[in-house]
């Protein structure tokens, strides 16, 4: 399963936690954005309690990770 996570992160820390994520099994892609989130990864997970536990313990613990909106593929 594939998911989109939207991700707002703290100024002045946005291509550090990029470089971050960039860095995590899982995470297919992720870019820099305009707008209400910072950035937008792609990630790739078995099932969605594998999804949550990336989310979980990789993502959000990244310094500058303020906050998360996870948005499922569902036309894979």
């Amino acid at each position: 399963m594939n998911a989109y996570v939207l991700i707002r992160i703290r100024p002045g820390t946005v291509p550090e936690a990029i470089n971050n994520m960039r860095r995590i099994k899982g995470i297919k892609g992720v870019n820099m954005t305009f707008g209400p989130y910072d950035a937008v990864a792609v990630v790739e997970a078995k099932n969605v309690s594998e999804l949550g536990e990336l989310i979980a313990t990789e993502i959000q613990p990244i310094p500058g990770v303020l906050e998360t909106i996870t948005c499922l593929v569902v036309d894979d």
